[in-house]
């Protein structure tokens, strides 16, 4: 079965509670589809489908997005981590001129592409791992980098973060007070209460901000 043959058999399209107006493939139970993800791959103790939950930080960085189109219209975004393609898929939705999805999962990137026909959008994908490369090599000199949910294990969270410093683009952080998240560096945008499921989170609502990451200097 080909990752976009599992998907379409195993999820159903919905839209997340915080962002009606985009639909993707999600789980409607976390353990069977779990489950199914490890017989496909045959393999035990796999980490969870991340392409097939809306997770907080995603949400709360898609809504922001659509209720603030400018930060984004007519910019080449980058959407890292990307997993659904929600943030990426908001972005195309809210008028950015380019968007690229990057995921290291093949799952992902199917669940992406397919995200991004039901939604009608028009949106890159690549399952290149991103993080510590430069912009030519990302495909394009990149306005916007969008990063959701990213911040929950700390050698991602690191990599991460002194990757972004680096390069020194305007970058939006959603983020539901994962462990890793930089306590400092960041400027607090937004924040929202964002349904999520009891199975993979310790509650039924999460609140989630929105964060620019802030320059040395004060310049974001």
């Amino acid at each position: 079965m080909t990752p976009a043959d599992f998907i379409t058999t195993n999820a159903a399209l919905i839209s997340p509670p915080l962002v009606p107006e985009i639909k993707l493939y999600l789980a409607t139970e976390v353990l069977p589809l779990w489950h199914a993800t490890e017989e496909e791959l045959a393999e035990n103790g796999v980490p969870p489908p991340y392409w097939a939950f809306a997770w907080a930080g995603g949400q709360a960085l898609a809504r922001y997005i659509l209720d603030n189109p400018d930060i984004v219209r007519g910019k080449k975004v980058l959407d890292v981590g990307s997993g659904s393609g929600l943030v990426g898929l908001a972005a195309a939705m809210a008028g950015a001129a380019q968007v690229l999805a990057a995921d290291i999962d093949a799952f992902s990137c199917a669940a992406i592409r397919l995200n991004a026909i039901a939604n009608a959008q028009d949106i890159a994908v690549t399952q290149d791992d991103v993080i510590g490369t430069d912009h030519f090599q990302t495909g394009g000199n990149w306005d916007m980098i969008l990063v959701g949910d990213l911040f929950y294990e700390r050698p991602l969270a690191e990599r991460l973060l002194a990757w972004l410093k680096e390069l020194q683009t305007d970058a939006l952080l959603g983020d539901p007070g994962r462990s890793y998240f930089p306590k400092s560096g960041v400027e607090k945008l937004s924040a929202y209460n964002v349904q999520v499921t009891r199975d993979l989170e310790d509650r039924e609502v999460r609140e989630t901000g929105v964060y620019r990451l802030v320059r040395p200097g004060g310049l974001a």
